[in-house]
């Protein structure tokens, strides 16, 4: 417990050095991180193929997993010191007024914070406090200091004073107290392996801290803000309070639409680091797994039962399992860096993990390549039935459409993301239908889109919004509920994106591109003609499309058009007419409907080798003139 006279002379600037040497490590051991991750690794990936080099991967793999932990504990230990300093300034400078004004009445400070002065008024007064000095907590005093009947002036002066020293050696060691067990805690067992236990740990430290820290409140970083507000915070911030609020509070910070993509991942993989060790560590803790079956404890036919526990057992394994699942596709992702799947395929860059939540059905929003240096760049929005645990399909389509973009830029560079950021629908049959989740989804991506704008180094970039399904439906619902801000839409399999017409998309005319897989397949061997392509007679009944979401999705999210004749010219009718869906696929919306020939079913577009692939490519790097449309 400090006194008065500690107080007076501690140094503050010397917590701040000791911070500002921690902070030096902990940003030494995240490029250090970075570099394991990015090159070292990447290297090896692409120089060698042997048992020898896929050891040595795996040992820079938890060299990397030791940086983060270093980054990580050592930005603590960096806040918590500044954090001293920063709080103590404040009793510190009470205390320090508080001196100078006793100096200045010619009044004495004592050891025990009392204070000495001398009395103007010669009244002695029985039972009251020796007389000239003044002591804090005093009972109220017989010889009034002020008021009515006068009184001695310079007492109530030095009872003040004596009230301020002893108000500020209160808040120093209510400070210094919060501060000690917060560094005391920030430590870590020998031994060169970061444990699933220790990354835990890590986390818990990072809540002790953000309890203690309240020089740093979450409450600073904007919420609810445009991307151009929050970009604007960032920026205002110094180097240091940014390294601060980004390891106090990761994920409020890689959530953080207009922060730099390099800010978030780091961020984000903090955040990702830590839950992933957390889940495993939960899934041990569960135990072997109990009987299934166990005694009637009533004595009665059946004489065994399924044990409760048993049931309950799987069901939390499988929750975090699935969990599990998601965040090794990530870390997989990462750990691809510098790969090719074959001879003479281009290696894939850097990931950038700029979102990440494993809350109910999860979050995950990855980048290939850094956006905000990136010339092109395409965010894919994923449909129904997206979660977590299924990332790994997402992402590996958009490393299929960095491949392909980069192989046709021309040397500029190229970023694809895939953007699972909003509550993905996850039945068919009773939740696609519904649009709240389309409505909710859509000011979240138009967010997401803005703050790559904010964002962009240098000039602005080419940015394409690249939806799937019900994913497309979300792109719409952002366009028709805001501005939204790319300049290319190129959706696959739409059920309709809640606008009537493509000039309703907030993108230039003619920068709207909509894919639908081939039928043929499922017309070879038919006997009649029918289905969707003009050469077979045109007649539309649902389900015998290779994608039939387009036909079937659209009456429950795309605008209804009358007076569209069904008939096929060779059964010379009378112009039958029916209400029709105006999905992107649809002529009448006004879309450029490029050829998919190599895409079949609703999954099909990311094919190799599929046409539908490479004009999602051309479109992502602005190629426009070799998109290869329908029928030409």
């Amino acid at each position: 417990m400090p006194t008065w006279q500690q107080l007076r002379d501690v140094k503050l600037s010397e917590f701040s050095d000791a911070a500002d040497g921690w902070g030096k490590v902990s940003s030494r051991a995240n490029a250090a991180k970075d570099r394991v991750d990015n090159e070292m690794r990447a290297r090896i990936h692409e120089t060698q193929k042997s048992r020898t080099a896929e050891g040595a991967v795996g040992d820079l793999g938890r060299l990397s997993r030791n940086y983060q932990y270093l980054h990580t504990e050592c930005g603590l230990i960096r806040t918590a010191l500044d954090g001293l300093a920063t709080e103590l300034a404040a009793p510190q400078k009470k205390l320090k007024q508080a001196l100078e004004d006793a100096e200045n009445l010619k009044f004495t400070v004592q050891s025990d914070g009392s204070v000495k002065y001398p009395t103007t008024v010669a009244v002695t007064v029985p039972l009251a406090p020796g007389p000239g000095v003044a002591r804090p907590g005093a009972p109220v005093p017989f010889l009034a200091g002020k008021g009515e009947g006068g009184g001695d002036p310079n007492k109530a002066k030095a009872e003040e004073i004596a009230e301020q020293i002893a108000g500020a050696v209160r808040d120093a060691n209510e400070i210094d107290g919060r501060y000690a067990g917060v560094l005391r805690r920030l430590k870590s067992p020998a031994g060169l392996d970061v444990t699933n236990e220790m990354l835990v740990d890590a986390a818990a430290d990072t809540k002790d801290v953000q309890k203690n820290a309240k020089f740093l409140p979450e409450s600073g970083i904007p919420k609810g803000k445009s991307p151009a507000d929050n970009k604007k915070w960032w920026d205002g911030l110094s180097q240091e309070e940014r390294d601060e609020y980004a390891t106090l509070y990761p994920a409020a910070v890689g959530a953080l639409d207009g922060v730099p993509a390099t800010v978030r991942d780091d961020a984000n993989r903090m955040v990702l680091a830590e839950t992933r060790a957390q889940v495993a560590v939960d899934i041990k803790q569960l135990g072997p797994e109990p009987t299934q079956y166990v005694q009637n404890p009533n004595g009665e036919y059946p004489k065994v039962i399924t044990n409760p526990a048993y049931a309950q057992w799987h069901k939390d394994k499988e929750r975090l399992e699935n969990k599990l699942k998601g965040m090794d596709a990530i870390q997989a992702r990462f750990d691809r860096t510098g790969t090719a799947s074959r001879p003479g395929e281009r290696p894939l860059p850097e990931a950038y993990l700029l979102g990440f939540n494993a809350d109910g059905i999860g979050r995950a929003i990855v980048a290939n390549g850094n956006p905000d240096t990136a010339t092109h760049t395409s965010v894919y929005v994923p449909g129904t039935g997206t979660n977590l645990e299924g990332i790994n399909g997402d992402i590996g389509r958009m490393e299929k459409l960095w491949r392909t973009s980069s192989d046709i830029s021309r040397g500029a560079s190229v970023s694809t993301i895939t953007w699972f950021g909003y509550d993905a629908p996850q039945s068919i049959f009773t939740d696609a239908p519904q649009s709240g989740y389309a409505n909710e989804g859509g000011p979240i991506l138009n967010n997401f889109l803005g703050g790559l704008r904010a964002s962009h180094e240098g000039d602005p970039g080419h940015l394409t919004a690249v939806g799937h399904s019900y994913g497309s439906t979300v792109i719409g619902s952002a366009a028709r509920q805001g501005t939204l801000p790319v300049d290319d839409v190129f959706v696959a399999g739409s059920p309709g994106e809640q606008v009537g017409h493509a000039s309703e998309m907030d993108v230039p005319k003619g920068h709207v591109w909509a894919a639908n897989a081939d039928s043929e397949p499922f017309l070879k061997g038919v006997g009649i003609p029918f289905v969707g392509d003009d050469k077979y007679g045109g007649v539309n009944i649902p389900f015998v499309t290779s994608d039939p979401v387009p036909e079937i999705g659209g009456w429950g999210h795309a605008p209804k058009k009358l007076d569209i004749d069904i008939l096929p010219s060779w059964l010379d009718g009378d112009g039958m007419s029916v209400v029709k869906p105006l999905t992107p696929s649809n002529p009448d919306f006004g879309a450029n409907i490029v050829a998919t020939d190599g895409s079949r079913g609703h999954s099909g577009y990311w094919d190799e080798g599929s046409q539908s692939l490479l004009n999602q490519a051309r479109v992502t790097v602005g190629q426009y003139d070799r998109v290869k449309l329908l029928d030409q």
